[in-house]
């Protein structure tokens, strides 16, 4: 497959071998579909969005993990 510039794939989307995703659309789906077209600068601020909430998630799970190996630590 190849990925054109600010391309947006949905989590869990798959793209097949030979898919062509067009620079600044959204694919989402299994198979993977197009859904929309954006252009660069949507393209941009919707991934910047996107990175900013994996970092925000990231942080919620290293959280639960210390909570846990605190709690497990105390009651071993």
């Amino acid at each position: 497959a190849v990925v054109g510039e600010g391309a947006i794939i949905a989590a869990g989307a798959v793209v097949l071998s030979g898919t062509q995703v067009e620079p600044g659309s959204i694919y989402a789906g299994v198979p993977a579909k197009f859904v929309k077209k954006v252009d660069l600068s949507q393209s941009k601020e919707m991934n910047q969005k996107i990175a900013n909430n994996y970092l925000m998630y990231a942080g919620w799970f290293k959280e639960g993990e210390e909570e846990e190996g605190s709690n497990s630590s105390s009651h071993g």
